[in-house]
């Protein structure tokens, strides 16, 4: 077990500095504490053109000790309304589901987990995700009733989130 969690510390080590060598549009990474690589903090910006364009959301991407083989956690810390993030702020996408098939048969096997997804994918995904929420299998069952029912109230609800988002600069 501890040659695993020193495969995955290398290779998060290696994504870190990846990504400090080659910065990323659309968000910044780096760990909470510089002794522990398994915990990273995120920011990411509001996708232009998008109802949380200029809005700047933190994130915490908890990675297991078996990181590759399986997925991190992420959570926003910062307030998040949308269909595809559950209240307390967990992310609900299928790349951050275990692999393998779904237990409850709403996802293929390849929508889910693998390898190969990287902290840039990850937070990319995120980055689609809240430029085109998936109101089919919710996170947050409100946000995705007024996504569906009360767009006025959904728009008007995350600019609130954006603003509130910009004051915390």
């Amino acid at each position: 077990m501890a040659g695993t969690a020193s495969q995955a510390s290398l290779l998060l080590q290696k994504q870190l500095k990846d990504l400090a060598k080659n910065p990323v549009d659309g968000f910044s990474a780096g760990l909470v504490d510089d002794s522990n690589v398994f915990e990273w903090q995120v920011t990411i910006i509001g996708p232009p053109d998008t109802l949380y364009d200029g809005g700047y959301f933190n994130a915490i991407m908890t990675f297991p000790q078996n990181y590759p083989n399986s997925p991190p956690s992420v959570r926003f810390t910062s307030e998040m309304w949308h269909p595809n993030v559950y209240p307390d702020g967990r992310v609900c996408i299928s790349i951050l589901h275990p692999p393998g098939e779904d237990p409850n048969g709403y996802e293929l096997a390849s929508e889910r987990w693998t390898p190969v997804h990287t902290v840039e994918s990850i937070v990319l995904s995120i980055i689609s995700m809240l430029s085109s929420p998936n109101d089919e299998s919710p996170a947050n069952i409100e946000a995705a009733k007024d996504w569906r029912e009360k767009r006025d109230e959904f728009k008007k609800k995350v600019r609130h989130i954006v603003r509130k988002s910009q004051e915390m600069l």
